[in-house]
């Protein structure tokens, strides 16, 4: 069904839907050559990936800038290469919204029944690494400026697509980098999300590494030695009974939810008959809005320290990997959410709230810098739905479509007035 779009002088753009639906094929056509690139991270070698994206957004006719990202800050963040691309399109004098999608993905890992990098279609959905998370908002946003250029609306103000390679890896090399350096100095922002929801707040996250130290000893006088492994399983176990208190500091902002800990990485030991001199983990804290993340540290470190600290021989340390901020809503994001919901409860013919996700992402980068900044994008209503970081990751060719409308539609109602 085609819509026409109105701004808030209720000038009608009748051709914004128009040309969305004669461009559906291309769209696919270009989110399926994205998805055919690998562009896992780790390893995080991506200039090459991040060119293969520039020369197809040239290919629409945009004009794209490319931002290589020096090799020592490759390395600090564990990553080969990386380039940051930004298109810039100005209408008139007035406030500029930047977009920003992310061309890095996970590793598919296992359990596929489609070639995770094939973006096949099946029934509607097209299946593949990135579909959903976030190669798809490359499109959305690509799309959506060619739609808003092509509509010959009076507009005030310019629209920005930042295409970037390091998500993944937090964000530092790529959002953080543009802003911090002056590439893009942008008024307003939106991020990659789901055609359901406009997304205005989120989780943080902080990463601890725990090295636990002891004394390797022959497995037939295992006293002559100090187990780290003895040690660690003490630390875990105390670890996962403090983790049913989080149940408890549920987020006063809608679905955030609890805190949550996860043990994600675990290795240690020489051999079967030894006994183990050092164990590493790491640990996954996710935190609710309403958190101080220099408290939650405070807090974990304490436990460590006491889990750790009553065997003999035993040292230990506690490395901070990763510290995100959540995000919370600043002034002027409500004019963002506003115009997203009203456009995509109409478009969907659903209705679209404003609520928090669980997650965190690269919005906390803008958030950061005094941006206003909202999640919304293509996909279904889910991160569980559209598979995300599992296999089989895909997205609905629909939602992508509508999806694209609803941002060209929205930044245009902003942009009008």
């Amino acid at each position: 069904m085609a819509y026409s779009c109105s701004t808030a002088s209720e000038a009608p753009m009748t051709n914004i839907p128009s040309f969305l639906a004669e461009q559906r094929d291309r769209q696919v056509a270009f989110l399926a050559a994205l998805v055919r690139t690998p562009s896992d991270n780790p390893p995080g070698d991506l200039a090459a990936a991040a060119e293969t994206a520039a020369v197809l957004m040239e290919g629409l006719g945009l004009i794209v800038e490319r931002h290589p990202v020096p090799a020592a800050a490759c390395a600090a963040v564990g990553m080969v290469s990386c380039t940051n691309l930004v298109v810039r399109h100005r209408f008139g004098p007035g406030s500029t919204i930047a977009l920003n999608a992310h061309g890095d993905v996970v590793p598919p890992g296992e359990g596929w029944t489609q070639d995770p990098y094939g973006a096949a279609i099946v029934d509607g959905w097209m299946v593949g690494r990135g579909a959903a998370v976030s190669k798809s908002d490359i499109a959305t946003y690509a799309f959506a400026l060619l739609a808003l250029v092509q509509s010959g609306a009076a507009l005030k103000g310019a629209v920005e697509l930042h295409i970037t390679y390091d998500e993944e890896t937090g964000g530092e090399i790529g959002p953080l980098l543009l802003l911090e350096q002056g590439i893009s100095k942008p008024d307003y922002a939106i991020g990659a999300g789901f055609s359901y929801a406009v997304v205005n707040a989120h989780n943080g996250c902080l990463h601890l590494e725990v090295e636990l130290r002891g004394r390797s000893a022959h497995a037939a006088k295992p006293w002559t030695g100090a187990d780290a492994l003895e040690a660690a399983t003490s630390v875990l176990g105390a670890l996962y009974a403090w983790r049913q208190s989080l149940v408890a500091r549920v987020s006063g902002v809608e679905g955030i939810g609890a805190p949550q800990l996860t043990v994600g990485l675990i290795e240690g030991g020489i051999n079967t008959n030894v006994v183990p001199d050092r164990v590493v983990f790491r640990l996954d804290r996710r935190m609710v809005p309403e958190e101080n993340a220099a408290e939650v540290e405070a807090e974990l470190r304490a436990l460590i320290a006491s889990a750790a600290g009553g065997f003999a021989g035993i040292g230990y340390t506690v490395r901070r990997i990763l510290l995100a901020a959540p995000l919370t809503p600043l002034p002027g994001s409500e004019l963002l959410a506003s115009a997203l919901a009203t456009q995509a409860t109409r478009i969907l013919g659903t209705e679209v709230g404003v609520s928090g996700v669980p997650l965190y992402t690269d919005a906390r980068h803008y958030s950061g810098r005094g941006i206003p900044i909202v999640l919304y994008g293509a996909g279904p209503r889910s991160i569980e739905e559209a598979n995300a970081h599992r296999a089989d990751e895909r997205l609905p060719l629909a939602d992508l479509h509508a999806a694209t409308e609803v941002v060209a539609c929205a930044i245009a109602e902003i942009l009008s007035r």
